[in-house]
């Protein structure tokens, strides 16, 4: 399945109401920065934030989301919503992971977006800001697994721009889908640009070497 269009955007929001919008719209302008767009027409997804070399990135990507009127959700611990602060971290997007639990953190991230009527879960894929050879897959098994598009979010410094780019629905063939996704990503400058880590999984380095060698029998 191709990318979705993302003419079709959510007016409204999901979640927030107006206040979060035009907060968002005075950092945005106090900064420098400027919003594109607006947030794809869909009820669940996983938003990719990349690139992600700088500890401002995540500031900056929830003013974007702020802006649409929709509010991001990220992993953290199970323990970490126990009473008093646990309704506050459930209420700014929080999802909890239990690390000790029989099923792994893609069963339960599955679970938790078939049990959410909306649920824009934000993964940064690189893992880290430091320079990596790989993205973690993490986000790929998670996506697949619970049948939900990826939102390819962006934050351009080189521009000052950030916003949603298209919606990909995967297809289970990796290498295809990393290739949809490294295309978009191609111009798309962090703030430090020497610590990108490129858009490739190590699983399509084992698939090309699988292929040379059913190649070479």
């Amino acid at each position: 399945m191709g990318a979705m269009s993302t003419s079709n955007i959510r007016r409204t929001g999901a979640r927030l109401g107006p206040a979060y919008r035009l907060f968002a719209r005075v950092v945005a302008r106090l900064s420098g920065w400027k919003i594109e767009g607006g947030f794809p027409n869909v009820d669940k997804a996983l938003f990719v934030a990349s690139p992600h070399t700088s500890n401002w990135d995540g500031f900056f990507m929830l003013m974007v989301a702020w802006h649409m009127r929709v509010r991001l959700s990220w992993i953290t611990k199970h323990t970490m919503f126990r009473p008093p602060i646990g309704w506050f971290i459930r209420w700014a997007g929080g999802v909890p992971v239990d690390r000790r639990a029989k099923h792994n953190t893609v069963d339960q991230i599955t679970q938790q977006f078939e049990e959410a009527d909306e649920l824009y879960l934000a993964i940064a894929p690189s893992g880290t800001r430091a320079k990596r050879d790989y993205w973690k897959s993490g986000f790929y098994h998670m996506a697949l697994a619970a049948n939900v598009p990826l939102i390819l979010g962006y934050l351009d410094y080189k521009r000052k721009a950030g916003g949603c780019g298209p919606v990909i629905h995967l297809t289970g063939d990796i290498p295809a889908d990393m290739e949809r996704i490294r295309s978009f990503y191609e111009d798309v400058e962090g703030a430090h640009p020497e610590l990108h880590t490129r858009i490739r999984l190590r699983a399509e380095d084992r698939e090309e070497s699988e292929q040379a060698e059913r190649a070479a029998m």
